[in-house]
């Protein structure tokens, strides 16, 4: 049985640094691997690579000092594969940069250099839910990756928002249906525990376009309407 046909294009995308913009303030170089059904196995250069996406690049990171930014896969019976230290892998550089084992500064260092890598939108989403998760455990012995996690947290969404098949495995071109996020449910529940109750509102009503948070959206309106109410009540007293 012969193989699927795959061919890589790539094309210039508008860079809108707000999604709703409708003209483009620059141009970003996109690439894909295309089978012969014209069906989309999509892989970018880096997470900023990805269209609509804000984020512009992470900080502090020479992405030429990385060794696998050029990396580039190979179509194998069908599948993308990538060069590996054991030989080929069907995982891209950037699901498989940050070790499990990474806590602290590593771990961050290890996220912000897995954004600048090739892979696809997936990919990036479970790099930053990890990175999330795992802050919010050392949160103890890492304190400063509280603020970090929020960073994590709203980039997070905001691929969800720009490719939300980074968060879906339909195969269509508009998902209908979405993985259990845990990324922004953590920021909404941190804010909410500041008393950033309007933050923590808007950012709940984001993530219920994708059919989790309803309850945190209701919560949280409840309470700000109560403490208003609160308010005027005694301004009037």
């Amino acid at each position: 049985m012969g193989s699927t046909q795959w061919v890589t294009e790539g094309t210039w995308f508008p860079d809108r640094p707000n999604p709703s913009m409708s003209v483009g303030v620059g141009w970003r170089w996109t690439l894909w691997e295309w089978d012969e059904r014209g069906d989309m196995a999509t892989w970018f250069e880096r997470m900023a690579a990805i269209p609509g996406v804000r984020f512009t690049g992470s900080p502090g990171v020479v992405r030429e000092a990385l060794a696998e930014a050029r990396v580039r896969p190979k179509v194998s019976y069908g599948s993308l594969t990538w060069p590996s230290a054991e030989g080929r892998t069907s995982a891209t550089p950037a699901s498989r940069h940050v070790p499990v084992e990474a806590s602290g500064t590593d771990l961050v260092a290890r996220v912000w250099e897995a954004l600048e890598l090739p892979g696809g939108a997936m990919d990036y989403h479970f790099v930053l839910q990890g990175a999330v998760d795992r802050l919010w455990s050392g949160r103890r012995s890492y304190p400063d990756g509280l603020e970090l996690l929020e960073v994590f947290a709203l980039l997070d969404l905001e691929l969800m928002e720009a490719a939300p098949q980074a968060v879906s495995f339909d195969t269509g071109s508009v998902p209908a249906s979405f993985v259990h996020v845990t990324s922004v449910p953590r920021l909404v529940m941190l804010l909410e525990r500041e008393g950033a109750f309007t933050d923590a509102l808007e950012v709940a009503r984001r993530l219920a376009r994708f059919e989790q948070g309803e309850d945190a959206v209701d919560r949280l309106s409840e309470k700000i309407g109560a403490l208003a109410a609160e308010a005027t009540a005694r301004g009037a007293a």
